[in-house]
């Protein structure tokens, strides 16, 4: 633990450990992103994190607030309530305190969520780079058992190679369960199975234990797992560059051809109806075309997979 993570765990970590219950799918998401916090200093973290970037964030626009007198330049039109009309004179004050209030408010709330979301990403990352990698990782394991290397002893071989990734990280801690807790195999293999963000690597361990507590031929269940997840991933592939093949075409019509089609169109218009300012040729400018794009760039960065 950092500095910043004693303080608050010493300030808020016996609320936050009433909170277990509650944050049941943020602990699940500790586990599986293999993040070395436990759940109590985490969730410290998070409200002492949120608490000070809110109030920062709250001080820095109201003093905004107050020194632009951002009050003063609202107008009113048509009448207005008498009672707003006795406070117009406080308004820079109430304005800048509204301000401050909905500030941290929203700031605060928004960092606490990023927090409580963080945990999950990593663990859908880690979940991407094992299904990826496992197939090369279980030819390296079987290539291990036909030489004859017992079980936890692949293991340990396979978490100290640095080509496997995640993969080879879920190893290690299967080595560690053994190594450092003393338990046996099957016992650290059903640990981390139950840990592990990733249904391939679940599967593939659980797989194991049964292998090994029926004392089965582990080498051959090796063989076929590679096999099978090794046909998973070009299917896989297959279907990626379809799909990259479909939103390509949809990004040529959505954000080029269409684009193109109404600024023509709207540009034709504001000629003939002599608008000075054509806000719709605006936005479409300024804000459908550059956001649009940054749309599409983070669904096809969120649906590539781990090379």
């Amino acid at each position: 633990m950092n500095s910043f993570e004693r303080l608050a765990f010493r300030l808020l970590g016996t609320y936050a450990g009433k909170k277990r219950d509650k944050y049941a799918e943020l602990r699940n998401s500790l586990l599986t992103a293999r993040m070395k916090v436990p759940f109590e200093v985490y969730l410290s973290t998070a409200y002492l994190g949120s608490a000070i970037i809110g109030i920062a964030s709250a001080i820095l626009l109201g003093a905004f607030t107050w020194i632009l007198n951002i009050p003063g330049m609202i107008t009113y039109q048509g009448t207005v309530p008498d009672f707003m009309l006795a406070i117009n004179q406080y308004s820079l004050i109430i304005g800048t305190i509204l301000a401050t209030i909905i500030s941290f408010t929203v700031i605060a709330g928004i960092t606490f969520v990023v927090f409580l979301l963080y945990p999950g990403y990593i663990a859908g990352n880690r979940k991407r780079n094992i299904d990826a990698t496992l197939p090369y990782a279980i030819n390296y394991v079987t290539a291990m058992s036909t030489a004859g290397i017992p079980p936890a002893e692949i293991f340990r071989q396979l978490g100290s190679s640095t080509m496997y990734g995640e993969s080879a990280a879920e190893a290690r801690f299967v080595a560690l369960e053994i190594d450092l807790f003393g338990k046996d195999l099957i016992e650290a293999l059903r640990v981390i199975s139950s840990t592990t963000p990733s249904f391939r690597m679940k599967e593939f361990l659980q797989g194991a234990m049964g292998c090994i507590s029926s004392g089965s031929n582990l080498t051959e269940y090796f063989r076929n797992k590679a096999e099978q997840y090794s046909l998973e991933n070009r299917q896989t592939q297959k279907l990626f560059l379809d799909t990259l093949g479909l939103i390509a075409e949809s990004y040529v019509t959505a954000m080029v051809a269409g684009p193109l089609f109404l600024i023509i169109l709207q540009s034709i218009m504001s000629i003939l109806s002599r608008q000075s300012q054509p806000i719709f040729l605006y936005i479409i400018i300024y804000l459908i075309i550059p956001f649009g794009s940054i749309g599409f760039v983070i669904l096809i960065s969120a649906m590539t997979p781990e090379s």
